[in-house]
């Protein structure tokens, strides 16, 4: 019984291994799904059991410089995947519309299926946000949908670039994730520097409104899919992947709005806080590629939970 099962995992291994894209078979994490899944299952280990057992009898770590330099170096990263998700295809040759896959040898395939890995690739140094979170000691931030999130996202890119590596309409989302992660991450990098630098962060209201914009984006451009008379986009899953996520996010942030600006439900800040974050301002949910963050930390969440009206920062 045993045997048989090993042979069937096997089997699909193997099978997995064939249907890799040959064009990203030799990218790091991209040979077989086995690598980057044990990679995934050593986080959500370390992040739930290990890591806060190790800095339960010591002192959170002070890493005000390591965030301030992780936050902008983010966003570097982020700018240049979206320079080259534009070039590649989305600000040369495509119609905004039906864009399939390419599945050609031009040059300007080969960049954008670098520019997809380099996204997907991303996702494993943002890994380094639940880091950040462990080691400050701030496990309650740690939830199950934050480490959910983490380890599911890189995950299923896993898949997507491997059978559609190279572009299309399923790539849209990617580049406006990492156009939000710039700012996103440019203003923690202020947050993080510290009180000082607060008067720099009057649009901090607005970084919601900015997520919404996000969702909108996202869910308006994936709709076309079921509207157009025919596009034969080569995994249709992942159109209905793209659109549930989007409206998802766009639902639960419009009820913080709601609740934050439109009722003023905002959370106060203490002294405590203020020492603590390094930050004068009160916590916002902010999504970046599905992640909240908390004001004054470059870690991120998956998403908020509604608690008493509020989100619940996590």
């Amino acid at each position: 019984m045993l045997g048989e099962a090993l042979s069937n995992v096997l089997k699909l291994h193997n099978y997995l291994k064939s249907r890799t894209d040959a064009r990203v078979r030799d990218y790091p994490l991209m040979k077989s799904p086995v690598e980057m899944t044990t990679i995934l299952l050593a986080y959500v280990f370390l992040s739930v059991y290990a890591g806060p057992r190790l800095m339960a009898h010591r002192k959170p770590f002070n890493l005000k410089v390591a965030m301030i330099v992780y936050n902008l170096s983010m966003v570097l990263l982020n700018a240049y995947i979206v320079f080259e998700f534009l070039m590649s295809g989305w600000g040369t040759t495509y119609t905004w519309r039906c864009d399939l896959v390419d599945t050609s040898s031009r040059p300007e395939t080969f960049r954008m299926i670098r520019a997809c890995w380099m996204f997907y690739f991303s996702k494993y140094i943002e890994l380094l946000d639940t880091a950040f979170f462990v080691l400050r000691k701030k496990q309650s931030q740690i939830t199950f949908l934050h480490v959910f999130h983490h380890s599911f996202m890189p995950w299923t890119w896993w898949w997507g670039i491997t059978l559609t590596p190279a572009g299309g309409m399923g790539t849209f989302h990617a580049m406006v994730n990492a156009a939000i992660h710039v700012i996103m991450y440019f203003y923690y990098g202020l947050s993080a520097a510290g009180p000082r630098f607060q008067k720099y962060l009057w649009w901090k209201k607005y970084m919601t409104a900015i997520q919404l914009t996000q969702f909108i984006l996202v869910s308006v451009h994936i709709s076309q899919y079921y509207f157009m008379e025919k596009c034969d986009y080569q995994v249709k899953m992942w159109i209905h992947l793209i659109w549930i996520y989007g409206m998802f996010f766009f639902l639960l942030f419009s009820n913080f709005w709601v609740q934050a600006y439109i009722k003023g439900k905002r959370l106060p800040v203490t002294n405590d806080q203020l020492k603590s974050n390094g930050s004068a301002s009160e916590p916002i949910p902010v999504v970046a590629n599905g992640k909240h963050k908390e004001n004054g930390n470059v870690s991120h969440y998956t998403n908020g939970k509604i608690l008493m009206g509020k989100v619940k920062e996590i």
